[in-house]
């Protein structure tokens, strides 16, 4: 299948490495140029340069915290003074820390709805006078399974990422009349380095293996096994690609099954 993905122009936004990155190398693969995001300059120009050698497309690395107020509108400028416009604008962010309800103050919370939420927020806003440009406007939100099965401990994490699958549908219908497509990705547990981290730390608190944490927490997933990054990347880049052009909406679990609901 041609997802008519060549020449497209593309800003991915924490994408560095992890889940991010795998969908930058994939759309460069595509033969989209692609603006890639960390706040860390030294790995955002690393990640760009590994892409444009890998896929021989032009790749551009900008260094901003998306969770900062004053970063969006200037990272979307930037990126769109080197890619020579905006196509698809695909967000995505950390995660808040695990813990209770009662263990956060004012603060966290805050930082946490400026980082999994205010994020999102603000790099539709900054980027959509270029977005209305483009023939084929696509944007991604990138969430969690948890928004649809909560899990203990996340209290921040359930909260405040819901709230950007009602922003992505909200604006899935009010902006839907405009060309402009809006969709949710929720990716489930996925072997990332992220994962890989959290997997040793379990391993050495609990005197085991990296391997028998990753068996531990697949117990639930039907498929038995975490997802690979790429596996999550080929869906992310159908949703934003032309040949996804009725696919409005909606929010899409990458996640093997884990979600019990049935809808």
């Amino acid at each position: 299948m041609d997802l008519q993905l060549k020449d497209k122009r593309v800003f991915i936004a924490g994408s560095s490495r992890g889940l991010g990155h795998a969908v930058a190398l994939t759309l460069a693969r595509e033969g989209c140029v692609v603006a890639v995001n960390s706040r860390d300059e030294s790995k955002v120009k690393a990640a760009a340069e590994k892409i444009a050698t890998e896929t021989g497309t032009q790749a551009y690395g900008f260094a901003g915290d998306v969770s900062d107020a004053s970063t969006a509108e200037q990272l979307i400028k930037s990126a769109v003074e080197s890619l020579g416009g905006l196509d698809i604008l695909i967000t995505n962010a950390g995660g808040p820390p695990a813990g209770s309800f009662e263990s956060f103050d004012e603060a966290t919370w805050q930082k946490a709805v400026d980082t999994s939420f205010m994020s999102h927020v603000r790099l539709i806003r900054a980027a959509l006078p270029y977005l209305r440009k483009s023939s084929t406007p696509s944007v991604l939100t990138m969430t969690s399974y948890t928004v649809k099965q909560p899990l203990p401990n996340l209290i921040l994490s359930n909260s405040v990422r819901a709230a950007t699958v009602g922003l992505t549908k909200s604006l899935a219908l009010d902006l839907g009349k405009e060309g402009i497509r809006f969709n949710s990705i929720l990716p489930g547990w996925t072997m990332t380095e992220r994962v890989q981290e959290l997997m040793a730390i379990r391993a050495k608190n609990n005197g085991t293996t990296v391997d028998e944490e990753a068996e531990k927490q697949t117990t639930e997933i039907p498929l038995g096994r975490m997802g690979h990054p790429q596996e999550f990347a080929n869906a992310a880049v159908f949703l934003v690609s032309p040949a996804a052009s009725f696919i409005h909406g909606v929010a899409l679990a990458v996640d093997g099954g884990i979600i019990k609901a049935a809808l």
